[in-house]
């Protein structure tokens, strides 16, 4: 599977996190570029997708694309108080 790749990059990392990444790829036969690119990617999936998300709630807030707290918890109270089987 063909990957697009940027242009080579310099980034200057602390001596132990080399390390690390330089004992991973040994263990696992891989390239210093692999396992940076592997935490970079599940860096991106958890955290760095945590700050994307906070990042459009701001957006929709200031586009004024939000929902009143009491009337959210006043639906769910009805849902919740409605018969089985029964819409609110």
């Amino acid at each position: 599977m063909a990957v697009d790749l940027s242009d080579p990059i310099s980034i200057r990392l602390p001596t132990d996190v080399l390390a690390a990444i330089e004992k991973v790829a040994k263990a696992s036969d891989r390239s210093r570029s692999w396992v940076m690119v592997r935490a970079l990617r599940r860096y991106l999936a958890t955290e760095g997708a945590d700050i994307l998300a906070v990042m459009e709630g701001r957006e929709q807030i200031a586009k004024g694309e939000v929902h009143n707290m009491d009337d959210v918890l006043d639906d769910i109270e009805r849902m919740v108080q409605a018969p089985a089987g029964e819409a609110a």
